[in-house]
Order: C-alpha cells, then structure tokens, then sequence
C-alpha cells in the first residue's frame, strides 16, 4: 500500500487528547498600564512618607541633643526648693519698733487656706488670670503680649505665667537670654506635674523676693506694715503682690511713691476681673499709706552694732537683737546736729558732725549720728574716725596726777614753758602765775598742762591712764600727748567720760540689750562695768570738769537748774572741735570738722560743740 496518503491523513487528523495531562491554563488578564504621571506621583509620595520619618527621627534626635544642652546645668528642682539663705538680722528700738533688717528675712510658713481671700486673688489679676486654665505654658497669653507688644512698638507686656515666674524665682538668675527662658520652661512644666495649683500659689506667696531682704508675703508684710500676712487690708495685698516686679525698686523702703502707684495699679487689675468694683478699689487706693521709718540716719548705729555679730553670735541662726537706741533721743540729735550744721555751722565752713549720747552707767548707747546725712555717706565719724582730741584728753593727764596724791587745789605754773624745742602756746589765756589744778582744766591752760603731766609721770603714765579708761590710742611719747596729739574716736571719749561721770567704773560702749535666736534667748555678752578709778579720784575730776562749764572754757554747755561736766577740745588751726559732757547719768559727746580736714573758722570746742551739747542736753527728758 502506497505510505503518502497514509503520512497525510495522519497530518491532517485532529490531536488526540491524552487523558493524564492536564488541560493548560488560559493566559490572565493583565491590568491596564497606569499613565505615566500617575507612576511620578505615586513615587513621590513614597520618597516624601520615608523622607518625612527620617526627618522627625532625626528632628527628634536634635530636639533631644537640643533639651539636653539647655538641661545640662539645670539646677536639680528637688533640692533647690530646699531654702538657702543668709541669716536674717532684726534690729528693734528701745521700745521694740523695728530699726532694721538685714541677711535674707523669712516670716512664717503661710497655708494658703490661712491667707485673707483678696491677697492671692490680687497676685492673679496681675500676674496671670488664666493660672488654673494652663498647664504650666499660656500659649494664648504669649500671643496676647505678642499682639500687644508688636502694636504698641514696645514691650509693654510678658508672656510668663505665674509657674514661670515661680521657677525663674527658685531656681534660675535673672539673666536675659534664650537658654533661660527655655529653662524657665522646663522648670515650669516640672512644677505643674509635682505641685497642684494651690500647692504653687503656697509655695510662691511664701518664697518670692519682695524687697529690702524679705522674702515672702509675712515677713514683707510684718516688715511694711508691722502685721502678719494674715491680718493684710485689701490695700496692703495690692502692695506686697505688686512688688516681684521690680522688688528693689519699688518696695515701700525704697520709694514709697512707687510703691503705692503700683499698688493702686494692681488694685484697678482687681477691678477688671471683677474682684473689687471700681469704687471699691478707688476707695482701697485712697487708703495707701506707709508708716515712716523710725529714723532717717539711724543706719550709722545699725551698721556699728551689726559689725562684730558673726564673732559674738556664730551661727546660722536668725537673730531678733533689742538695741539700747532710744527713737526719740536719736530723733532729736539729728535733727539738732543739721539745725547747727545748715545754720551757724554753714557759715563757719563746718561740713560734718557727730554726737553719741551714752548712758553713763552701762555703756547703753542711746543716739549716734556718724555724720550730716547717711544716704549720702555711711562712714561713721563717731566710730570709725580718729583724730587728735585735743584738749578733751587733759582730764586723763590731771587723772594721772591725782592719783600721784595732787588734789584739784594743788597749784601749778601758767608761764611760759620750752622743752627742747617746742613751746606750748596759750593762746589768749594771760598768764597769772600760779593757779590751783581745778582753774588750769577749767580755763584749758596749755603751759599748766605741761607741768601737770611732768608731775602725773610724764606721756607714758598718761597714757597707761587713757588706756584703762578704754582709749586705744596710739599716744605720742613725749610731752605734747598734754595737748591731745594722741588719736581717739568720739565713741572711745565719751566711753571714757563714763567713768568720770558714774564713780570710776569702766564701761563697754554697747548697743544690744537683748537677743533672740529662733524664739531662744541668748545672753548679749555686754561685759560688766570695772572699776578703773578710785571713787575719791573721780569725784575730784568731776568737780574740776563742773568747773569748765561753771566758769572755764566750756560756759555754753550750761544748762540752768542741771548739774553739767564736761571739757572742751580745739585742734591746730581748727580742724576739730570737740565737746565732750555729762550730766546726771548721760553722757554726750560732740565732734565738729570736715572729712578733708580742711580748717573751720575759728570754730573751738566751748563755742559750737558746746553750743549743740546745751541743745540737746536742754531737750533731753529728765
């Protein structure tokens, strides 16, 4: 049989299907191609996903590198909210009114809940009336002083909230710049998360700084007003809560002018929160009055007994000290001493003074005015100045001879006198010859002097005399110590004087009667008067210095119907003048001169010391 038709047949017969295999897959659908923009867009939506994690990782990364920077030498909140402090140092008057403060002063602890209602709603009408709404950061209150301060062209208003101010107060300093404020930030939110809100009102009421040394509403509000912080008018909060904005500035010590401007300020707040109605915060305005200040030179007495208290009272104790300073006596002096000064000192080139009034028995001192004007200068003439006495030593070189067995009749010689080559001058004392001792002291006989001091010992028994009676000198060592060439401070005189005055005891010139450590009492450590002089001897240098004022040198200290005391000084070309005195159981002593020991015009201790020592004497209570 032929094969090509048989090859063909095959060739053209249909495929057989092989029942072991599987039927093949038809071909899928394939989605329709996406433009090519949408591609693009799809693309940059990935790149801009993954470029947005990686920037707020490593946006978070520096914000952190960021926070740490600033939070490196951030103080540690725990225990800064520890008080650290000076000591506080409360002067009283005599009669307990406050004299002064100083150290850092703190009053009692004060609840909130203890608070008269109008001091803390005062300090939020203000300082921050959204205080209970925010959480530490006032986001509406920054864009407000923004707002404010950008259409005024000025900065006329803060962003900070009470918490900030809180912080910035306990822990940070008063620095002007970015990291602060951040840091003032950080702190702010640490408080919010520790303290409730009335826990910050507590806390700030009792720490912020409102001036003169006080800290926190009670002691502010004892220093001010003399009450507690519980006993506050409406007036006295608008004050107090007026001040951390400028507390040197403005607190009523300083400028009470400005101190009630603000505080009538935070009372016109009080009115716009509804707090006080606008005549009620009128009328609260109106009553703004601060109590004058005991004394306006009085500084000088504070400044001498502040000193020495770290060595008589050590410690970090706050002390309350009862100073022996009587007001009204130091009142008086001051003004006496400018009434000379301003008067007849004015026209006899006199530019300074000074005056201590002591008692006699004790040491007390009662008055001290170092000088014309303490704000204008707070050197202490009366203590810290040394000068030549002049003829106020010569009853400690006729003391010396006393004691050598004269007697205030003993005579001596008034003619003129050479000792190598110096002559003592008399000025116009004329000679009578010989004269008993109590007329040569009473007249300030140069020459006399001089031979009373050859008799006594010479300078260096005069000068062991001076130095029990408490003059520390130094004292030259020939014979014109007679004349006063020495140094000697007017505290130092009129100190020594007491013994004269008291029967010969020696006393320490002191200004604290009492003291008060934390609610203990502490002995003031005042040394006890000793007897430096027998009692005959002082009597006799008593009756000779009645007769300087009597009928000497010494005749305008005299005050009808008192027994007066006392010797007068005059140094070369009239630098000084002194007067020292006593009457009674006072003793006064007056310096006259200028800073630059420029000369006054034929100014002597028995003319305008004298003059000032009767006027206050005369004003003295009995």
């Amino acid at each position: 049989m032929p094969r090509a038709p048989i090859a063909t047949a095959a060739r053209n017969a249909p495929p057989q299907r092989n029942a072991g295999r599987r039927p093949a897959k038809r071909a899928e659908a394939q989605p329709p191609a996406l433009p090519q923009a949408a591609r693009r867009r799809r693309r940059l939506v990935r790149r801009l996903a993954a470029w947005s994690l990686m920037a707020a990782v490593w946006g978070s990364i520096a914000l952190g590198i960021l926070l740490l920077a600033f939070a490196w030498d951030l103080p540690r909140p725990g225990d800064a909210l520890e008080t650290t402090r000076r000591p506080s140092v409360t002067l009283e008057a005599a009669d307990g009114r406050l004299l002064s403060t100083s150290g850092d002063l703190y009053g009692e602890t004060v609840r909130l809940r203890d608070l008269p209602v109008h001091l803390p709603t005062a300090l939020l009408a203000i300082e921050d009336r959204r205080f209970r709404d925010h959480f530490g950061l006032d986001p509406v209150g920054l864009l407000r002083a923004a707002w404010v301060n950008m259409t005024t062209g000025r900065v006329a208003q803060g962003g900070s909230t009470l918490t900030q101010q809180l912080a910035k107060n306990l822990f940070l300093t008063p620095e002007r710049s970015l990291r602060r404020k951040v840091q003032e930030a950080m702190l702010a939110l640490w408080l919010e998360s520790r303290f409730t809100k009335d826990q910050l009102l507590e806390i700030y009421l009792n720490r912020v700084y409102l001036g003169a040394g006080a800290f926190g509403v009670d002691a502010a509000a004892r220093l001010y007003f003399g009450v507690p912080a519980r006993r506050l008018a409406v007036w006295q909060s608008a004050v107090l809560v007026g001040l951390p904005r400028a507390p040197s500035r403005l607190n009523p010590r300083a400028n009470p002018t400005a101190a009630a401007e603000r505080g009538a300020e935070v009372l016109r707040a009080m009115a716009a929160t509804g707090a006080l109605t606008d005549a009620q915060a009128q009328a609260e305005a109106e009553r703004i009055a601060f109590p004058p200040r005991p004394s306006r030179d009085s500084g000088w007495f504070a400044d001498w007994v502040n000193d020495d208290l770290a060595t008589r009272f050590p410690g970090s104790a706050d002390l309350t000290l009862r100073t022996t300073l009587d007001l009204r006596v130091q009142a008086m002096v001051e003004a006496k001493l400018e009434a000379l000064l301003s008067g007849a000192g004015a026209a006899a080139d006199v530019g300074q003074g000074a005056v201590v009034v002591m008692d006699a028995a004790t040491g007390a001192v009662r008055a001290m005015a170092g000088g014309r004007d303490y704000r204008r200068s707070s050197f202490n003439r009366a203590v810290s100045a040394r000068r030549q006495p002049g003829s106020v030593f010569k009853p400690f070189v006729f003391l010396a001879a006393l004691e050598r067995g004269l007697h205030p009749e003993s005579t001596v010689s008034d003619a003129p006198i050479t000792l190598g080559r110096w002559s003592p001058g008399n000025g116009s004392w004329r000679p009578r010859g010989d004269l008993p001792l109590e007329d040569a002291l009473a007249h300030s006989v140069n020459t006399a002097a001089v031979r009373v001091l050859a008799r006594a010992g010479g300078a260096r028994e005069a000068a062991s005399v001076a130095r029990r009676l408490g003059l520390a000198g130094p004292f030259p060592k020939d014979a014109t110590i007679a004349l006063g060439t020495g140094e000697a401070s007017l505290l130092e005189l009129v100190a020594a004087y007491a013994a004269f005055a008291n029967g010969g005891m020696k006393v320490v010139p002191h200004g604290i009667a009492a003291a008060r450590a934390e609610g203990r009492s502490l002995a003031p450590g005042n040394p006890a008067p000793a007897r430096v002089v027998q009692p005959d001897d002082a009597q006799a240098i008593r009756r000779m210095m009645e007769a300087v004022v009597s009928r000497g040198s010494g005749r305008a200290a005299a005050v009808p119907g008192r027994p007066v005391a006392g010797k007068t000084g005059t140094t070369q070309d009239f630098r000084d003048a002194w007067f020292v005195g006593f009457s009674g159981g006072t003793v006064i002593g007056v310096w006259l001169g200028n800073d630059d020991a420029t000369p006054m015009d034929d100014v002597r201790g028995g003319t305008l010391p004298a003059r000032l020592f009767h006027d206050i004497l005369e004003a003295m209570p009995r």
